[in-house]
């Protein structure tokens, strides 16, 4: 074996050029590949984790016959007492905060210009919504007994050119199918750094969205957080009342799982497109090398060297430039993706899909398996690029391979 290993050595470095460009193709490769695993984990990771802490949280409670779809403020699709609920919650051991919402369909207008908005009434001092006084940027948070203050996201109030202090109305649905409408005072500017979300949610204190929804002392879900996410399938399970839905975070990100099945898929592609041009390169260089020593080879063979030994000292060429590939492309893309999962790159906003919520910012993030299967995917790819070159010299016939010029 250490003298297959010697003969390789010594066979690429008879053109060192080459072979470098060879090497180089595996690790251009590899650290492609890599980044771009690390970048669509990024992208989906990020967009699931912006929908937990700001849309659906860990658990979900809402009424039975509630429909998200609807937003509908009927008192039969909405959770009476919620305060009493999470009362009960609190005696479950995964339990780690939970705070009642009450959601509306509104409209914001100022002066000719108007824009649908999904308008959010929440406990302001609740742990789960202090992910909104965290992006407050102008102005002040909103507290429990405003009655016309409103929080604004920042796309929304660069839309309109809006600041603190300035006043629009808000037509809101109430729960008697009217529209009620009011003059706010925009309170505060916040920015969650996702933009879809900020530029269509409009913020009041839930005490305010009841009173003008005609709601009352009702909520449309309860928002909870537990200790960690893998706990929401059992506590929901341990939660099943036929009075309330208990919906878990994957349920109620079926979309976002289901965009990044479909980009997994779109990406297995490119990943085989990115690997069947490294490996027509080592092909091309071990051909190559093949007909250079078409002589040799017939010596070689003439002198007894098996047809399996000289097809096993090609294989060896092969392994040696896909380690070198392969080990260059782990320190050249782990390097990258270190540095850009600190600094991240702007997302266009109009790249954005409705219903994902893709922050401002892509962190690429490499998963130790997706390192793994990466790097052995290369390995074999090359290592099967390099059977055509392996055999045909295997093959060759010593009397011809010897009169060959």
């Amino acid at each position: 074996m250490s003298q297959l290993f010697k003969m390789a050595f010594r066979d690429l470095g008879r053109n060192k050029r080459r072979s470098f460009l060879s090497a180089l193709a595996v690790t251009l490769g590899s650290t492609l590949l890599l980044f771009m695993a690390a970048v669509i984990r990024g992208e989906m990771s990020g967009a699931m984790q912006n929908s937990i802490r700001l849309q659906s949280g860990h658990l979900q409670i809402r009424a039975a016959s509630y429909d998200e779809s609807k937003d509908s403020l009927a008192w039969e699709d909405l959770i009476q007492d919620p305060d009493q609920v999470i009362t009960q919650l609190k005696t479950l051991p995964q339990f780690r905060a939970a705070t009642p919402r009450l959601l509306a369909s509104g409209i914001l207008t100022l002066g000719d210009q108007s824009k649908g908005m999904k308008v959010i009434g929440i406990d302001p001092g609740a742990e789960p919504n202090q992910v909104f006084r965290e992006g407050v940027i102008a102005g002040d948070f909103l507290t429990a007994d405003d009655r016309e203050g409103i929080l604004i996201g920042k796309p929304l109030a660069d839309k309109f050119a809006l600041q603190v202090g300035d006043q629009v109305n808000l037509l809101v649905n109430t729960s008697d199918g009217d529209v009620d409408e009011q003059r706010f005072t925009i309170r505060g500017v916040y920015s969650t750094n996702t933009p879809v979300y900020d530029e269509n949610t409009v913020f009041m204190p839930l005490a305010k969205a009841q009173a003008i929804t005609r709601a009352e002392n009702h909520a449309s879900l309860i928002f909870v957080m537990l200790q960690s996410q893998e706990q929401a399938e059992p506590v929901a399970a341990a939660l099943a009342s036929s009075n309330y839905q208990i919906k878990t975070w994957q349920q109620l990100n079926e979309l976002t799982t289901q965009l990044e099945d479909f980009a997994n898929a779109f990406m297995y592609m490119f990943y085989l497109i990115i690997l069947g041009i490294t490996a027509t390169v080592v092909t091309n260089t071990l051909v190559m090398a093949v007909y250079e020593r078409t002589r040799e080879i017939g010596i070689l063979s003439a002198i007894g060297m098996k047809g399996r030994r000289i097809m096993s000292q090609y294989l060896t060429e092969a392994t040696l430039l896909a380690t070198a590939g392969v080990i260059g492309g782990l320190i050249f893309g782990g390097l990258i993706i270190a540095y850009m999962s600190r600094v991240g790159f702007l997302l266009p906003t109009t790249s954005a899909y409705t219903g994902i919520l893709m922050g401002e910012r892509i962190y690429p993030t490499l998963a130790m398996s997706d390192a793994i299967g990466l790097t052995i995917a290369a390995y074999v790819i090359t290592l099967l690029a390099s059977l055509y070159p392996a055999v045909l010299a295997a093959r060759m016939e010593p009397v011809e391979a010897l009169h060959a010029q």
